[in-house]
């Protein structure tokens, strides 16, 4: 039996990973309730609906948030229960699901994540902070951000290769962008090709761009990607995938409790959703999260 769990809610994206969630989420709805949970099953109209039901299930004390979908799920189950100690549990249903790797959850079979939720056991972990929200996973601030909006506005194809289709097509025009940063107070100002934070590792399917962030050292990783050309960049993509882009000359690391970025003319995203224009204050919001992992 899940411990100390008797009512939870299970907000659902039913459109992640092409239709994976409603499916996932009808698994772990049997699977909750037979084991004599009660189930608040809630679906938004659209995002702000969706985090509106998730705080108001919060707010009632429910035992934990579980999230059905993919990151930009866990991205919103987040800013419901950050800080208040509800855990969120995570049944992955999306196409990149970042975070329920990096907790080792299984991300093909919502059963067996299920059960992970039943056995009741939390992690806590930082969040990285700007203003009133949050985020788990990393920041892209840079040629990685230009990409994410190109991929939003194209309707084919799904999943990756349409992020592969898309850092072509920028690639084409991208030149490298003056950033102002603000290092725990230092500053820096320089010519990057991308400046990502991160509070964990990866993003974007596995991207580990800020290879070596640990979720519970109370600081955030800022990886800069300074000017290199087009054909090494191209080259250096698909170390990205395997964290070894981090012996690249280019590569530039920090770890600082807070970071102001600042760049002309672009849009961030955390946790592949939209997050903010430049320029944004981020810290480290330490143990502002509880897990079921």
């Amino acid at each position: 039996m899940a411990g100390s769990l008797r009512e939870i809610a299970l907000l659902t994206n039913p459109t992640s990973g092409k239709g994976k969630g409603a499916q996932a989420r009808d698994i772990a709805l049997t699977r909750l309730r037979a084991a004599g949970l009660t189930v608040r099953d809630l679906e938004g109209r659209d995002v702000d609906e969706a985090l509106d039901l998730a705080r108001g299930a919060v707010a009632d004390g429910v035992d934990a948030l579980v999230v059905c979908g993919g990151d930009g799920m866990v991205h919103l189950g987040v800013q419901a229960v950050a800080g208040t100690g509800t855990p969120l549990g995570i049944v992955p249903a999306g196409t990149g699901n970042d975070v329920a790797r990096y907790f080792d959850l299984p991300r093909k079979d919502p059963l067996a994540a299920t059960d992970r939720l039943l056995a009741g056991t939390t992690r806590t972990i930082d969040l990285a902070r700007s203003g009133s929200k949050y985020f788990v996973a990393v920041l892209s601030a840079g040629f990685d951000a230009i990409v994410n909006e190109r991929a939003n506005r194209m309707t084919w194809p799904k999943g990756q290769m349409r992020y592969n289709l898309a850092t072509l097509a920028e690639l084409r025009t991208f030149e490298p962008l003056p950033y102002v940063l603000e290092l725990d107070g230092e500053v820096l100002r320089l010519d990057a090709m991308l400046v990502a934070v991160g509070n964990g590792p990866s993003f974007g399917g596995g991207l580990r761009i800020t290879e070596g962030a640990v979720l519970d050292d109370g600081l955030l990783d800022v990886v800069i990607i300074k000017p290199m050309s087009k054909p090494m960049l191209i080259r250096t993509y698909p170390k990205l995938f395997k964290g070894t882009h981090t012996t690249v000359p280019q590569y530039e690391h920090h770890r600082v409790r807070t970071v102001t970025v600042a760049a002309p003319g672009i849009v961030s995203y955390a946790d592949g959703e939209r997050f903010g224009p430049l320029p944004l204050t981020i810290e480290c919001a330490p143990g502002a999260l509880t897990v079921l992992v």
